[in-house]
């Protein structure tokens, strides 16, 4: 900590440097708060982890130079889904007429946000590890690292998914696993042009791709990105469907294992056929963001930020986090600014960050989406309707001398695959309403 044992003064400490915790001391600092954030990793963004996309929109409302500046591989102009069973696959795909999201490191890309915060004048510290977030007379004062303290004005909340210090203060409960997941993935290096030649991609454009049905029963899915010469591959198992049916026997595996075979599986792996695997990794990530946000956000000198605050949204078909992250953390700086502008960072005045979160359409998708977390948990979608959605296009494309007509593929299907097709469709017109 600076100043070793000596407390210190800022306006605004920052606990975590992902891109919640540099968005906010990035502003916080351009407006001339005395910022200090601290990161438990070597160096911003060494603990993150995660698929690979990111949204640019809400990036750029805080750094207009984004597209310049920032360590962007590729623009995502295609879209695939795809339905696995066994060594069976039914893709759909879609070119976007323009890009909306990029695939970067997230390593790299929090890093050039933190950077950007330091340029402004935050002071980062790395290697450190806030172990109690202090606090006198009712009021967040500062944090306490080992026997060093460090008192602020304001305490920003970035610490992500693990709330241990949430949990400490008593704001949140120990995390259950019906809020979170477990991902994993590989990164495999093939060369730029393989990339595009084999995704069928042009110099410079990115691939985002959803897989179901390669969670071994589990509930959960796959993804594959592109990025300048790698492609990330990987899985996210949500912990109570997987520890469900490890009970019932019908999940086995280690989770890795689930990764290896989407490496090795017939379909995909001439996609990334005589690459090196560069890097490997695993990571909690929440599920059902309202379920997971605090039942406050704010409380006298504190305010909590991103994956702390449950702003995340998985739909099965996309995955927001880095954006919704970095939005709360532009949310948080001008509710904190307004706050000292009103006579002080007490409580009421920090409110007006959970009502610039409500407005926001960070909230907005939450309540919207709010029962995809449902879908999420149930095993059905991960195994019988894979099954029922391959067998039947297996039986239209597959008939040597007689085609069955649709409605027949499709009862066929469904009793092979013990789908009971009238309620699996009012289950799925549910489900399309929550998408």
């Amino acid at each position: 900590m600076p100043g070793g044992s000596t407390p210190q003064k800022f306006d605004v400490i920052v606990v975590g440097a992902g891109p919640a915790g540099s968005a906010a001391a990035y502003l916080l600092a351009k407006k001339g708060f005395k910022v200090l954030v601290i990161e438990r990793g070597r160096g911003a963004g060494s603990k993150e982890l995660y698929g690979g996309r990111v949204y640019a929109a809400p990036l750029r409302e805080v750094w207009p130079e984004l597209d310049k500046e920032a360590p962007i591989h590729r623009w995502v102009r295609k879209e695939r889904i795809s339905v696995v069973n066994g060594e069976t696959v039914a893709t759909i795909e879609y070119t976007a007429s323009k890009p909306v999201s990029f695939t970067a490191y997230l390593p790299e890309l929090a890093g050039w946000m933190a950077k950007k915060a330091e340029e402004a004048g935050a002071l980062l510290v790395d290697e450190v590890r806030v172990d109690e977030i202090i606090v006198e007379n009712g009021k967040i004062v500062g944090v306490r690292s080992g026997d060093d303290r460090v008192y602020a004005d304001v305490v920003i909340d970035a610490e992500g998914a693990n709330r241990l210090l949430l949990e400490k203060l008593g704001m949140v409960e120990r995390a259950s696993p019906e809020n979170l997941a477990v991902g994993v993935k590989e990164v495999i290096k093939i060369g730029g042009k393989n990339i595009e030649e084999r995704f069928g991609l042009e110099p410079g454009e990115g691939l985002a791709w959803v897989l179901v049905g390669v969670t071994s029963g589990a509930p959960g899915g796959g993804f594959i990105y592109t990025f300048k010469d790698t492609v990330s591959l990987g899985v996210v198992v949500h912990l109570r469907g997987a520890i469900k049916a490890i009970e019932s026997g019908a999940f086995t595996d280690h989770v890795y294992k689930l990764v290896e075979g989407l490496r090795i599986h017939p379909y995909f792996r001439k996609l990334w056929a005589d690459g090196d695997i560069v890097e490997y990794g695993a990571h909690l990530t929440i599920e059902g963001g309202l379920s997971f946000m605090p039942k406050k956000l704010v409380a006298p000198g504190f305010v909590i930020i991103g994956d702390a605050a449950g702003l995340l949204l998985n739909t099965g078909y996309t995955i927001r986090g880095v954006d919704f992250a970095v939005y709360s953390g532009k949310l948080a700086a001008e509710a904190v600014e307004e706050a000292f502008n009103k006579g002080g960072p007490t409580e009421e005045n920090l409110k007006v960050y959970e009502e610039k979160l409500r407005d926001s359409f960070v909230y907005k998708e939450l309540v919207k989406h709010r029962g995809i977390e449902k879908v999420m948990k149930d095993p059905d979608f991960f195994t019988k309707y894979p099954a029922m959605l391959t067998l039947t296009l297996g039986k239209l494309f597959e008939g040597e001398y007689e085609e069955p007509t649709i409605l027949e593929a499709l009862l066929s299907s469904a009793r092979e695959a013990g789908v009971p097709l009238l309620s699996s469709l009012l289950k799925l017109l549910w489900v399309v309403r929550r998408l």
